[in-house]
């Protein structure tokens, strides 16, 4: 069934993705006006159609009646911001008029809401007037400073069309296999958490035969703590869309897909800004600098799905199918969006790649090591003297990161969640012992990830912790297999009834339940989630032994 509908909605193509058409239509109508049309357009049944559309939060009538929406991302909930900054909505705009949404990116600063289409957070709610009026107020901008030993994410070189446009007439004089031989050689993989080296799927799609290829940037950053994605959209969308286009250039591909957060109104804005201007210059679009080269780039809306930020979850929406994880192989460089051949990379992993073309791969594989190589972006929340996103060396301590870049920290910590909600929830005094490596982190039975730092207070309720991630997976699950559908509403409800004084946590249901899932979960969204969970008990029982029954 998802074949067909990959293939009737890949019949019309990007430019007119049925994504988009269902998002517009939802958005625009209180009923279903134009639900028929659509598919008896793309050839479709309309419950295929209601399907789809009835999957993605934003879509739904409850969410639209909402006026605002606070964040209840991890940093924000540890921070402790969120209910007086709901009731200040509340009382300002009505008891039912208020929502959540997960993770804004501020949690730098945190009291994070969204407005009319915008985000706000910090010293902002103290403006509520002027932004219910329609007033421009100014926001803080968070700190971004590059550490590297050579900077790759965070210098110039792409600060403009003309500096692009010299690149990129450059680039395409050379040889595709010289640039994969780059790649390859610098030993960059994947910055989206699953560690793929970038050159290897980059050179596995160029060698896939097929008369059309597709180019996929994954920015639907979605990870509590995470705002990097959001530093490079908005502060260096050239460096991304430089990092697609070559891309295309080496694997074949005339057509690309941003598909990004509804969530970052900022981050649309600066591409959609980027894409016209390129495109305007020539340099995006039929013969690009009078090659045979041609290349087109498109824009998605993401429209609340956590679970699109996995690259077949991704390729679903762009469909117009409901964002369920696919089984691989096949993988996507194989048989991708509309079933060609397509290369997912997200926002991080493409603007290293232009780094790494541009200043040199030997420069990049000469830090860290070979399989955690180059620089990272990481992100420090509002717990740090000096929070923001910072580009620092694979391979640099932990312990300087925090204490010397980070600037230490302005609460008691007993632990941080590092990676997103699926990262491993690392007790202070462990992480001081790790670098920033990722195959340290994973030996220690912790996930760096996107290397997303959620800060969790001294105070802060670990049993509050596991209930926060149970109900996260509960909510954010595609649905598709039993272990993650069930297992992460049987999770919530164990956490239910222990909050509500009914009964206490037995713990060996619990383990029994968290192998279920890490074992039999169809992706890392339900089987990932397990580890923090794991790594709560194994290290804070202390704090969880009255509240829990063993049993024989």
């Amino acid at each position: 069934m998802s074949r067909n509908i990959s293939n009737l909605s890949g019949r019309i193509g990007l430019k007119k993705n049925l994504f988009q058409k269902i998002s517009e239509r939802s958005l625009n109508s209180k009923n279903n006006d134009g639900m028929k049309e659509i598919a008896d357009e793309y050839k479709m049944g309309l419950s295929t159609i209601h399907g789809a559309e009835s999957f993605y939060e934003f879509l739904r009538p409850s969410h639209r009646e909402k006026k605002a929406f606070v964040c209840n991302g991890s940093a924000c909930m540890c921070a402790g911001t969120q209910e007086n900054l709901k009731n200040k909505l509340k009382d300002k705009l009505g008891k039912d008029k208020v929502g959540e949404m997960f993770c804004l990116g501020y949690c730098y600063e945190n009291n994070a809401f969204h407005y009319n289409g915008e985000n706000y957070a910090g010293k902002d709610i103290n403006e509520i007037d002027k932004i219910i009026n329609g007033e421009t107020i100014i926001q803080e901008k968070f700190i971004s400073k590059s550490f590297a030993t050579t900077s790759f994410l965070m210098d110039n070189k792409l600060s403009n069309i003309n500096k692009f446009k010299d690149n990129l007439s450059k680039f395409l004089k050379i040889d595709k296999n010289e640039i994969i031989k780059s790649l390859l050689s610098s030993n960059l993989t994947g910055r989206g958490g699953a560690g793929f080296p970038t050159g290897m799927k980059w050179d596995f799609c160029s060698k896939t035969k097929s008369k059309k290829k597709y180019v996929v940037c994954n920015a639907d950053e979605g990870d509590s703590g995470a705002f990097s994605d959001r530093y490079l959209l908005e502060d260096q969308p050239l460096k991304v869309i430089f990092g697609m286009v070559v891309c295309a250039y080496v694997i074949g591909s005339d057509e690309g897909v941003l598909y990004i957060r509804g969530e970052y109104p900022k981050s649309i804005e600066a591409l959609n800004g980027s894409i016209n201007s390129l495109k305007e210059a020539g340099l995006l679009g039929e013969k690009i600098l009078g090659t045979d080269f041609s290349f087109d780039l498109n824009i998605c809306i993401g429209q609340g799905a956590y679970i699109c930020g996995e690259e077949t979850a991704l390729i679903a929406s762009i469909e117009g199918r409901r964002a369920e994880v696919d089984v691989r192989p096949p993988f996507p460089v194989t048989e991708g969006l509309y079933k060609k051949p397509t290369v997912v990379n997200n926002v991080e992993t493409l603007a290293a790649a232009a780094g790494i073309l541009i200043n040199g791969a030997e420069k990049f594989s000469a830090i860290g090591n070979k399989k955690s190589a180059g620089t990272k972006l990481v992100c420090l929340d509002s717990f740090f003297n000096n929070p923001g996103v910072y580009e620092i060396d694979m391979g640099t301590p932990m312990k300087k990161v925090f204490y010397e870049i980070g600037g230490g920290l302005n609460k008691p910590i007993k632990a941080f969640q590092i990676g997103g909600p699926l990262g491993g929830v690392v007790p202070i005094k462990e992480v001081e012992k790790l670098n920033l490596d990722f195959q340290e982190f994973t030996s220690a039975g912790f996930m760096l990830g996107h290397a997303s730092v959620v800060s969790i207070p001294k105070d802060f309720s670990m049993i509050d912790y596991i209930h926060h991630l149970f109900e996260f997976s509960a909510e954010e699950s595609c649905g598709k297999c039993f272990p993650g559908r069930l297992g992460s509403y049987r999770g919530k409800e164990m956490f239910d009834q222990f909050k509500n004084k009914s009964t206490k946590i037995p713990l060996k249901l619990l383990n029994e339940l968290l192998i279920t899932m890490k074992k039999g979960c169809l992706c890392a969204l339900c089987g990932a989630i397990p580890t923090p969970i794991m790594n709560i008990l194994k290290y804070f029982g202390d704090e969880l032994k009255n509240d829990i029954v063993v049993e024989n």
